[in-house]
């Protein structure tokens, strides 16, 4: 049985969340002290993780999986759950997104248990404004993780930034140069209300259009030939290709119509919206002795109350109470 909902989008690609917690402190996600982290016994367990992911897979239809955080790398199983994903199908696609800081050490483990690509976070190649940013001196090792990934096959190797305005927003050119140089795959995306101290401001936000207009300074950008489909980037190929780079208006271009995605937190939780306000418990399922079919048609039932568009520019839109980094890209 598919993961439909009343709109006729049926979702394919599920976000799983390991873990709530992360060593870098962006300041576009948490404060400097960090956050209340999820206690251990509220997160799911290796098992637990991939059992939903088997569910999903062999009863839902899901065709990519992705594993996210917080900071998937800091979760001691990673590598175990990653093999054992793709033990259920070879077909499945199956990534990683990550601060890239662990990924000097992990990456050939992660390419031999069968992870197929990783999508890096990553607002700059400048040490001072990468301090800012994260709150951390770990520049070099983020750079050394994207290297390693490369090596180890985990591409496209693809780079996810945000640009903050009076910090990095005049650097758009210079990080799209040097992505093209190290042959990552750069994707710009607008910066989302989903920081824990609830500091976005829309106003403060640099816009798709911002970001195409300082590229444009340098580079010439033409619309990919490639069909979008329910990829949320738009794809500009760069001074005539192959080099490409993605713009993701997730405000002021949302592409919700499109989504094909479902999302499970660290703890257990079904989100089918990055926004929603709502989840829809699979934990207390799991730890009740209930059948992967009550729990996959949980799973069916949670599905069907996502919402058409996440709302953003609804007067009565409110921001999620989970941040980013407890709710999973």
């Amino acid at each position: 049985m598919p993961l439909a909902d009343r709109y006729g989008r049926v979702a394919t690609d599920l976000r799983v969340s390991l873990t709530d917690r992360c060593n870098l402190r962006c300041s576009y996600c948490m404060p400097a002290e960090g956050l209340d982290w999820l206690p251990g016994e509220d997160v799911l367990t290796d098992d637990e993780v991939v059992r939903l992911i088997r569910i999903g897979v062999e009863r839902l239809g899901i065709r990519d999986v992705r594993f996210t955080g917080g900071e998937p790398l800091v979760r001691r199983g990673l590598v175990d759950i990653v093999r054992r994903t793709r033990e259920l199908d070879a077909g499945l696609g199956i990534s990683l997104t990550t601060n890239a800081l662990g990924l000097r050490h992990t990456a050939p483990a992660l390419a031999a248990a069968g992870l197929d690509r990783v999508n890096v976070s990553l607002d700059t190649i400048r040490d001072d404004s990468f301090n800012t940013i994260t709150r951390r001196d770990r520049l070099t090792d983020v750079l050394a993780g994207l290297e390693a990934a490369r090596d180890a096959g985990l591409t496209p190797v693809k780079i996810n930034a945000v640009l903050l305005r009076g910090i990095n927003d005049d650097q758009a050119p210079e990080l799209l140069a040097w992505a093209i140089d190290h042959g990552y795959h750069l994707r710009f995306i607008e910066q989302m209300p989903l920081d824990a101290q609830h500091d976005w401001s829309r106003a403060q936000m640099v816009t798709a259009e911002e970001i195409l207009e300082m590229l444009q300074a340098r580079f010439a950008l033409t619309p990919a030939v490639e069909p979008r489909g329910s990829a949320p980037a738009e794809l500009f190929e760069v001074d005539g290709g192959p080099a490409t780079v993605g713009i993701i208006a997730s405000v002021t271009r949302p592409f919700c119509g499109d989504c094909d995605r479902v999302r499970l937190t660290a703890d257990g939780q079904v989100r089918n919206c990055l926004f929603a306000r709502q989840e829809s418990d699979l934990r207390t399922a799991l730890r009740s002795d209930a059948t992967d079919e009550e729990i996959a048609q949980r799973w069916v039932v949670a599905m069907l109350g996502k919402r058409p568009g996440h709302g953003i520019d609804d007067p009565s839109f409110l921001q999620p109470d989970r941040p980013m980094s407890a709710i999973g890209g």
